[in-house]
C-alpha cells in the first residue's frame, strides 16, 4: 500500500463508516460497492476500536447527505457534470450513476493511484490527479465543456486546511461560471469537539483541523458578488434514526439544535 500523509489517510475514515452502515443501519445508506471492497483493504484500517455508533454513522450520514445533494442537482440540470475534490476512496460514483452523467474524481496522485487499485477507472468517471485546490483539475474540465454546469463536491476534506485556502479556492471558483458547490462543514463549537473527542475516537488525533462556518449567509458575504446560498442544512435532518442507541440519537439531536455539523450549498452564476 502507497504511503499516505496523514490527511490523505483519513480516507478510510468515511469507507469504515459505509461499511457499517451498509451492515447494520442500510435505511441511512446502502453501499454495495464499498461492502464489496471490505476484503481487499488492511484489515487494521478497517477496525472500530474506540468508535462510537454517532461517529461511524457521521461518515454514513455524509455519503447519504452528499447523495441527496446530487441527485437533487441532476435533477434540476440533468446535462451537468459532477465532480468530486479530494475524492479518496468515495464510492459516490456506483451509488448516483445515471449512464448518461460525467464524473471526475479529483486526488492527490499517490491517492488516486491507490484509487485505481481497487476501483478502477469507470466509463463515466474520469480521475484526475492534482491539488484540489489549484485550479489545474477546473482549467482541464472547462476546456472541454465550457458551459456546462457543473456540481462540485468535497466530502469531509475543508476542515483540514487554513481558512485562506480554502477561501482561496472558492474565490476561484467565481471565474469559471455556472456552479455549483455542496461540502460538509462545523460551526465553532463543532470544530472543537471534532478536535478534543471524535478524531481521537477515531485513532486520527493527529490530523489538525482549521476550517469552519458559523453561518453560510456570513462565508458568502465574504466571498462577494455571484454567489447564492441554495442550503445551509442541519447535518442529521434528513438521516433515519431506526433502531439507534439513545446515545446517538442524543449527540445528532444536539449537532442538529446548535448547528454543530452542516452542509452547504452554494452556487455560483
Amino acid at each position: 500500500m502507497s504511503e499516505f500523509g496523514i490527511v490523505e489517510d483519513t480516507m478510510f475514515i468515511p469507507m469504515v463508516g459505509r461499511i457499517y452502515a451498509t451492515e447494520k443501519f442500510p435505511g441511512i445508506l446502502y453501499d454495495k460497492k464499498a461492502l464489496s471492497l471490505k476484503e481487499k483493504l488492511p484489515s487494521a484500517l478497517l477496525e472500530t476500536g474506540n468508535q462510537s455508533q454517532y461517529t461511524l454513522l457521521a461518515s454514513a450520514s455524509r455519503s447519504a447527505n452528499m447523495d441527496r445533494h446530487i441527485q437533487n442537482f441532476l435533477k434540476r440540470k440533468p446535462d451537468g457534470v459532477v465532480i468530486q475534490l479530494g475524492c479518496g476512496l468515495e464510492t459516490t460514483y456506483d451509488r448516483n450513476e445515471n449512464g448518461q452523467t460525467q464524473w471526475y474524481a479529483v486526488d492527490l496522485p499517490n491517492v488516486i493511484e491507490y484509487r485505481r487499485s481497487l476501483l478502477p477507472e469507470p466509463e463515466k468517471e474520469t480521475y484526475l490527479s492534482g491539488d484540489a485546490f489549484s485550479d489545474g483539475w477546473l482549467r482541464q474540465i472547462r476546456r472541454n465543456m465550457p458551459d456546462t454546469p457543473l456540481l462540485v463536491t468535497a466530502g469531509g476534506l475543508f476542515h483540514y486546511f487554513q481558512e485562506e485556502k480554502v477561501l482561496g479556492l472558492l474565490q476561484m471558483l467565481k471565474g469559471f461560471g455556472n456552479i455549483e458547490l455542496v461540502f460538509d462543514t462545523v460551526n465553532k463549537s463543532g470544530m472543537k469537539m471534532l478536535q478534543k473527542k471524535y478524531m481521537k475516537q477515531m485513532g486520527h488525533e493527529n490530523a489538525r483541523m482549521f476550517f469552519y462556518v458559523n453561518s453560510a449567509e456570513d462565508l458568502v458575504t465574504t466571498l462577494g458578488r455571484g454567489v447564492k446560498v441554495l442550503a445551509d442544512e442541519p447535518y442529521y435532518k434528513f438521516i433515519k434514526r431506526d433502531g439507534l442507541k439513545i446515545i446517538t440519537k442524543i449527540s445528532m439531536d444536539i449537532s442538529d439544535r446548535f448547528g454543530m455539523l452542516k452542509m452547504i450549498h452554494l452556487e455560483w452564476r
